[in-house]
């Protein structure tokens, strides 16, 4: 037999054979198409020929399987679509086009496809500056630039001034954590300025985040005038801008990240948070008293947001240079979707004029730890199936949190897992075109260590 056959070649034989059964019926081998494109390209008359030896093929075999007794009364509506259009007409490139498939296929064909910036976003994103210099009043190594985007995130003719940033988090106490994320600290976990240095050095930190955890009454109810000691320690520890949280307790808070930002004076920290439901004012204030930039946050609420931003600007007066958003983030699984509508929004609004919404946005991508499906060995239901390696699930969790917020147009991220930093800082910077995307064996990741 010969080792090639034309699909007309084939009905041809099959049709000349008159076969009414078959029996142990077995064909094997590859397909070849050999396409002779010409000037004119391939287009609907080569899907209109395909098409019809395809069918002839497909209505012969539906023959034989009708003569051995298969049932296949259902499948004749689209055979006798194929013997409709079997006969070639005389204009076959008209009768191609009187198909509606075909239509749609040369209108795809002849479109072009360009990418422009959307005419309503006449607004600007407000650039941010974290971090001072020696010659700014400060000690940092360098600074930090975030916003002053014209467009959406990454898109191509209204570039991003600024890639997003990375700041990891320490924390003035050891905390619980997820054993994926707790091996890469345990040799730090009891010096905030050894992990600050390690975030930095061997994890590519941008910035770092030093949360004042133990300042809550429920934990250790640190002072402010004591929890401030390891601001100094970080600052002395790396030279990268810092951000310094409390503890999220709303009477306390505004006490200590108040005495924190005396503590750091000149080196323009961000400071978080200010929210409505604590002294806000006072916190904003601190924050224009001693050269700071204030963390605006507020609970995936657009309107909340614009008010607060509001008070920040004429009740505390802090300029709109020095005020980032935190809409908050909900990490996959659990309201990702919610978080992603609402960071898209605010963005947008802000890219059309809303100037109570024109400001870089940060997101708590740490959050993603909270959903039982990082970090949780299995699914606490017994007839759930098996959610695979938590060292690998738990940083993916964290990846995929960060990499969909980045394209609701997050400036800065809060994250944990070095291995998650890494990926997010790649993906972003590889958009953004600085840098070429790694692309590693289609199976490397299978064995790849966390």
């Amino acid at each position: 037999m010969a080792d090639k056959i034309t699909l007309s070649d084939l009905n041809k034989t099959l049709t000349e054979m008159n076969v009414q059964s078959l029996e142990g019926l077995k064909i094997e081998g590859d397909v070849e198409i050999d396409l002779d494109v010409g000037a004119g390209g391939v287009g609907p008359l080569f899907a209109y020929y395909f098409g019809e030896q395809a069918a002839k093929i497909a209505m012969q075999l539906m023959d034989f399987a009708k003569a051995v007794g298969y049932p296949v009364q259902n499948l004749m509506q689209p055979v006798a679509v194929a013997q409709a259009i079997s006969p070639a007409p005389k204009d076959i490139a008209a009768a191609a086009a009187a198909v509606p498939a075909f239509k749609v296929a040369s209108a795809l064909a002849s479109a072009k496809f360009s990418v422009g910036v959307d005419k309503t976003w006449k607004h600007p994103i407000q650039e941010v500056t974290l971090g001072a210099t020696k010659a700014d009043g400060g000690s940092r190594g360098h600074v930090v630039k975030l916003g002053g985007e014209k467009a959406m995130p990454f898109f191509p003719d209204a570039a991003m001034p600024h890639a997003p940033k990375i700041t990891m988090d320490v924390f003035d106490m050891p905390i619980g954590m997820a054993k994926a994320v707790k091996m890469h600290y345990e040799d730090v976990i009891n010096s905030p300025g050894e992990w600050a240095k390690k975030a930095v050095r061997d994890f590519g930190a941008d910035m770092v985040t030093v949360h004042l955890i133990s300042t809550d009454p429920l934990l250790k109810d640190t002072s402010a005038q004591d929890a401030v000691k390891t601001v100094e320690e970080v600052l002395q520890a790396v030279d990268v801008p810092i951000c310094i949280g409390g503890s999220g307790n709303p009477d306390k808070d505004p006490v200590v990240l108040s005495k924190a930002a005396e503590v750091a004076q000149g080196e323009r920290v961000l400071i978080a948070s200010a929210n409505l439901n604590m002294d806000w004012e006072k916190i904003g204030k601190a924050c224009v008293d001693n050269g700071h930039v204030c963390l605006a946050w507020t609970q995936l609420e657009i309107n909340s947001q614009k008010e607060l931003n509001r008070k920040l600007m004429k009740v505390a007066g802090v300029p709109r240079e020095s005020i980032v958003m935190d809409p908050t983030t909900a990490a996959l699984a659990y309201g990702l979707d919610f978080a992603y509508s609402n960071m898209e929004r605010i963005r947008l609004g802000a890219l059309k004029g809303d100037d109570e919404l024109t400001f870089p946005m940060s997101s708590g991508t740490t959050n993603a730890w909270g959903v039982r499906e990082s970090w949780m060995v299995r699914s606490p239901n017994k007839d759930d199936s098996d959610w695979g390696d938590r060292m690998l699930r738990g940083p993916i969790w964290e990846i995929l949190t960060g990499y969909s917020l980045a394209m609701a147009g997050v400036d800065i991220f809060m994250m944990m897992h070095p291995t998650a930093v890494a990926y997010l800082h790649e993906i972003t910077q590889s958009l953004m075109g600085r840098i070429e995307a790694k692309t590693p064996e289609a199976n490397a990741w299978l064995k790849m260590g966390v």
